[in-house]
């Protein structure tokens, strides 16, 4: 079935326009409630569902969390929220509570008048598809208030901040501290700006914090992972060994070295990946994306460790590792799985495994960045009149097949039609830039002529 409301990441869009607007997400929580208190949650007789809120710094966060929280309690269902906290946060909570599922009020790396709803099961994992589809199907029904004794209860949790940085902390190992280093933390005005600096700080670290002034207003502007230039001005002008930069709300992690360059999540899961082989602690392959660059693909292959691609989008990541019982995985935007840590990808925790990697092999961040150069990857957006079935048009074929042909596997090339734009994505990436760069524009133009645009 399709959905009509639930993304890859729960709900999200503008604020104010339908559906982030407060009566719809009041509808949400009391439909997502209606649905929890009928499922089996093994709960003691009369005990009603529990369910854990917390949120990122936008300004309309307050607005949602009040109108979530009315949904929920006229629904059945209690309710304990946390104030801002990072994503995988939220999840960790959800499985320490012991709660029925964990919402988060967060647009992640988008603006702040961008805001949305995503939800978490009991086991700190992404909601399954039957649940998101009861949801739905509940939201077309009329809402009807619970009786008033079974009217669910709001409680603040107010040592869910120090809790998450004791958990985050436990990810590193207890031999091992980050004393002697300067770190620069970017903390994007968001979710993590009170946690991560305590984690770091208190392993030893010497900590400068940039991005940890949030107003309601400013989260993820000209800072954090999406701004990265921010961090790397800020490291080279304090003379730190490096910076690591974090989104909105805190699943995604990019990082610096001392010389101001910036590793991306492809050069990050490289190295957590490198460590955990070398020293026999890798289970299983890695798990990337299509758009992971070909350089890992390759250094991995070298190494002897196993590698597939999934779809676009870190929840695919997740279900290609647990289909295949793997732990490790990552998209090159910064979402990082190390699910023998943690159940969902955390910003924080991968930045701890990557240092982790620094501490226990005495190399800096800057000499693992020389172990993967990533090759030159260059994209081209073609604006179509339509869709069209890309696998349905022989002169296409041919066109991808000649560039194939001249890479001839030092080199690889994709094309996939935008999921929410009317464009398709030519992808080509091999180890020389000029040639690259020709044989994209090549089937660019092929494109072109035959969608038209």
């Amino acid at each position: 079935m399709s959905r009509k409301y639930f993304g890859t990441d729960g709900v999200r869009g503008k604020v104010g326009t339908f559906p982030i607007t407060p009566d719809f997400v009041m509808r949400l929580g009391y439909a997502a409630g209606r649905v929890l208190t009928r499922m089996d949650h093994h709960l003691a007789p009369g005990t009603k569902p529990l369910v854990i809120i917390g949120k990122d710094t936008r300004i309309s966060g307050y607005m949602f969390e009040t109108a979530l929280v009315s949904g929920l309690c006229a629904g059945g269902v209690n309710v304990r929220i946390t104030g801002p906290l990072p994503t995988p946060a939220i999840a960790h909570v959800t499985r320490a509570q012991r709660a029925q599922a964990g919402i988060v009020i967060s647009a992640s790396h988008n603006p702040f008048d961008d805001n949305g709803i995503k939800f978490f099961s009991a086991q700190g994992t992404k909601l399954p598809d039957e649940v998101e589809l009861a949801i739905e199907a509940e939201l077309d029904q009329p809402m009807e208030l619970v009786p008033a004794e079974q009217i669910g209860r709001v409680k603040r949790i107010d040592d869910a901040a120090g809790r998450y940085i004791e958990f985050c902390k436990s990810t590193f190992p207890n031999a091992l501290d980050l004393r002697g280093l300067k770190i620069v933390l970017d903390c994007a005005h968001g979710a993590t700006y009170h946690v991560a600096p305590p984690v770091f700080h208190e392993l030893g670290a010497e900590v400068i914090s940039i991005g940890t002034n949030p107003n309601g207003l400013n989260i993820n502007l000209n800072v954090g992972s999406t701004h990265p230039e921010t961090l790397q001005k800020a490291v080279v002008e304090n003379q730190a060994d490096l910076g690591i930069a974090f989104d909105g709300d805190g699943d995604r992690v990019l990082m610096v070295d001392g010389d101001g360059q910036l590793l991306d999540g492809d050069q990050l899961l490289y190295i957590i990946a490198s460590h955990r082989y070398e020293r026999g602690q890798l289970e299983g392959g890695v798990v990337g994306t299509l758009m992971t660059n070909l350089a890992l693909e390759h250094a991995l292959g070298k190494a002897g460790i196993l590698f597939q691609r999934a779809k676009v989008g870190d929840r695919y990541v997740l279900e290609l590792l647990n289909a295949n019982n793997w732990q490790l995985g990552g998209e090159n935007s910064g979402h990082i799985l190390c699910l023998d840590k943690h159940s969902s990808g955390d910003g924080i925790i991968a930045a701890l495994q990557v240092l982790h990697a620094l501490r226990a092999s005495s190399l800096t961040l800057a000499d693992w960045g020389k172990r993967l150069p990533l090759y030159p990857q260059v994209l081209i957006n073609v604006k179509v009149a339509e869709r069209i079935a890309l696998d349905e048009h022989p002169q296409l074929q041919a066109a991808v097949k000649s560039a194939e042909d001249t890479l001839n596997g030092s080199g690889r090339v994709l094309l996939r039609a935008s999921g929410t734009e009317p464009k398709i994505r030519v992808m080509v990436e091999g180890q020389d830039r000029a040639l690259v760069q020709r044989l994209a524009e090549d089937i660019a133009a092929v494109v072109q002529q035959v969608a038209g645009g």
